[in-house]
């Protein structure tokens, strides 16, 4: 057996074996080292867990979250196979006081895109709740602003690698809320139900508690200054202590029914052309017939009124002025007509339920002195909760998969590269003998590569790289799961071709028609030989030793899983598909001069870095094993006394004895080309000329 098949089959055994091996999962980082991202007033209290969970403190020492990494509970792997390690910051309440990134290595970070674009995407978590659906992305289809989903901006190029971490993210934290936290709301908040007709008077609804009623008197007022510096300073209560201070009406006029019986026919259409725009928004009539009023001299409409707040659920609720005209029905006591009045509104996309009891706040003022006055106030309560039966609640819609989403925003661009596969694969399984023979073979192979640097390469984003093999080992080694795989569906198509072309021609599939750099290499011989460069042509004891060289790099990146992981990103670099492929070269100047580099001993050396260099080119030669067949036909003739085919191929893939070497075959059907063409092919020119022998032999017995 040849030397380099033994090596094959050892490296085969090496991955073999970390494919079934298991490591220790990776330790929490110490107190010490967590305590650097906290910020003050925050700090750090004690651990809650083994797995890395801590208490987070408020300035006062009370308890106001949870701090931990996401890598100890939810080690899901990147594409370097190593886990994204995050911090997150959560309050009592699920929601993000902070998210940053600790480590990664993710390749397309490590040395391509910038990577403060990694670090500032996940600023968008701050203030967004775990009851939310977040997900990665733009909305698909017909998605409008009434999706109950939040969509957070992924990074071009880098899609892929911040759904895992977002899947990190999103998994860690519901482990602690599920184990620390209560009473997190994960239903979608209610609507108004636009068809629903009900009947109601004024008295009814005051009846029915839909309209609710604040009323404050002065002497109650004064009473809640009483002992501070501004008990003295209203001298209209002290003066009228039976008069009215405030009284407020609160009306939730989302459903139709309730706003046809508040408000006059020209308010109500005003309201519903606003609702017809804001369809997410819950409007909130107000009405103050007191004197307190509803807002400050200092109030500009359609902003937040500056006496006004509201809070349910422990949450804050963002109420602000509808800037809509508001006129009473008729029917509503003439007392409340002469009052202030205010439609206030809030999204409900921001977890306002009007169906849940929610808290109005509004702030009683007073000012005490007359040059830089000081200013006290108590807040009024005014509890309210909408009727159930006029509003509906939609399906709680869930996120889909990452590999759905990841499916859905690259539809298109599968379709193509499905399209372009199935025809390749078909027009070489069954008409490889054919397409060699063509007269413009050629120009249509070097078409076919042209579209695979062009859409699979800078467009699609496919170039394979020794980054996912490795990462597979990786993952196995560390007992992970290889869900990241999905996170990248073109590239995973293209693999899965490829596996299916190692049983089918070998590497060839591959390395020979669907390679981006590879397809670059072959347009750069071109280039040399078209402007005339002499060629470089190792002679054969050189290139068998040189073709060792792939198999002792891809070795030697195997072995920094077990030796120096962190160093393996860096030493992936000896691919330059990163640089010419994945950033189309705009990277720094030394990674670039390689790629270009290695394009330019192409000119002189016919794909010197596929067929010497390359350990994803090693992987696809111990992957050829599995090749079930001996597709390339060979004659007796060939290598003995035959040796065209083995001359003309570029590869060096040919033995002196004829045999095909299919671990070093790149299916470019030049050799197909010469064993079909009775010109050039020598036995089959023998051939023609004995029988041209024999015919002149007969014809001169005939005479």
């Amino acid at each position: 057996m040849h030397l380099r098949a033994w090596l094959q089959y050892a490296l085969c055994a090496v991955v073999l074996f970390i494919t079934t091996s298991l490591s220790a999962a990776e330790e929490p980082l110490s107190r010490e080292a967590l305590e650097s991202y906290i910020e003050p007033p925050m700090s750090l209290g004690e651990a809650v867990n083994d797995k890395g969970v801590w208490q987070l403190l408020n300035s006062g020492g009370g308890e106001a979250g949870y701090v931990f990494e996401t890598e100890p509970l939810a080690p899901l792997p990147g594409f370097s196979g190593a886990a994204i390690n995050l911090l997150v910051v959560l309050d009592l309440d699920g929601r993000f006081i902070d998210v940053q990134l600790i480590s990664h290595n993710e390749p397309i970070f490590v040395s391509g895109l910038p990577e403060h674009l990694f670090y500032d995407y996940f600023k968008q978590y701050r203030g967004h709740s775990i009851s939310e659906s977040l997900v990665v992305g733009t909305p698909y289809g017909s998605a409008t602003e009434g999706s109950a989903l939040v969509y957070l901006d992924g990074v071009t190029k880098g899609t892929a690698s911040v759904r895992i971490a977002h899947e990190s993210i999103l998994a860690a934290s519901l482990q602690v809320a599920r184990e620390k936290m209560s009473g997190i709301s994960t239903g979608a908040p209610a609507f108004p139900k636009a068809d629903y007709v009900e009947e109601l008077s004024w008295g009814e609804l005051v009846e029915q508690g839909i309209v609710r009623r604040k009323s404050v008197t002065n002497a109650e007022i004064d009473a809640a200054f009483a002992d501070t510096l501004w008990e003295d300073d209203d001298p209209e209560a002290r003066r009228d202590p039976e008069g009215l201070y405030l009284d407020v009406w609160v009306v939730d006029v989302g459903a139709p029914s309730i706003a046809k019986a508040v408000l006059s026919e020209e308010s109500f259409a005003e309201l519903q052309d606003f609702m017809a725009i804001r369809d997410t928004d819950e409007p909130v009539l107000l009405i103050d017939a007191a004197r307190h009023g509803l807002v400050t001299e200092e109030f500009v409409r359609n902003t937040a009124p500056d006496l006004i707040s509201a809070e349910q659920g422990g949450f804050p609720i963002a109420f602000r002025d509808s800037d809509i005209f508001v006129e009473l029905d008729d029917a509503v006591p003439e007392a409340l007509h002469d009052g202030a009045m205010l439609v206030i509104r809030t999204d409900r996309r921001l977890g306002f339920d009007p169906t849940s009891e929610w808290t109005l706040q509004i702030k009683a003022l007073r000012a005490h002195g007359s040059f830089m006055p000081e200013i006290g106030s108590q807040t009024l309560d005014i509890a309210y909760v909408a009727p159930e039966r006029f509003y509906t609640r939609p399906e709680v819609i869930k996120p889909s998969p990452p590999w759905v989403d990841a499916l859905r925003n690259r539809q298109t661009d599968l379709v193509i590269l499905g399209v372009f596969l199935v025809g390749l694969t078909a027009l070489l399984l069954s008409s490889k003998n054919t397409l060699a023979s063509y007269r413009y073979f050629t120009p249509l192979r070097l078409g076919i590569l042209a579209f695979v640097v062009g859409f699979v390469g800078w467009w699609g984003q496919g170039q394979l790289s020794i980054a996912t093999p490795l990462a597979i080992a990786r993952t196995a080694f560390e007992g992970g799961s290889f869900a990241f795989l999905l996170y990248d569906p073109f590239s995973l198509v293209i693999w899965i071709v490829t596996i299916v072309g190692f049983v089918l021609w070998g590497r060839g599939l591959f390395c020979g028609w669907l390679c981006p750099f590879g397809a670059l290499q072959e347009f750069a011989h071109h280039l040399g030989r078209l402007i005339g460069l002499p060629q470089i042509k190792p002679s054969a004891v050189w290139d068998a030793r040189l073709k060792y060289l792939k198999y002792v790099v891809l070795a030697g990146l195997v072995a920094l899983i077990f030796t120096l992981p962190s160093a393996l990103d860096k030493a992936i670099e000896v691919e330059p598909f990163k640089t010419a492929i994945t950033t189309f070269f705009v990277r720094e100047w030394y990674y670039v001069a390689y790629a270009v580099s290695l394009l330019a001993l192409s000119m002189v050396l016919f794909k010197g870095f596929c067929r010497y260099l390359c350990p994803l080119g090693a992987v696809m030669a111990i992957g050829g094993l599995l090749r079930a067949r001996d597709w390339i036909e060979r004659r007796v003739a060939c290598g003995s006394p035959c040796q065209l085919c083995r001359v003309k191929c570029n590869y060096g893939a040919i033995r002196k004895t004829g045999e095909i070497e299919y671990s070093e075959c790149f299916q470019c059907l030049d050799c197909v080309t010469i064993h079909d063409d009775p010109s050039k092919c020598v036995p089959l020119i023998l051939e023609g000329k004995g029988r041209q022998s024999k015919v002149s032999q007969m014809k001169v017995a005939v005479e």
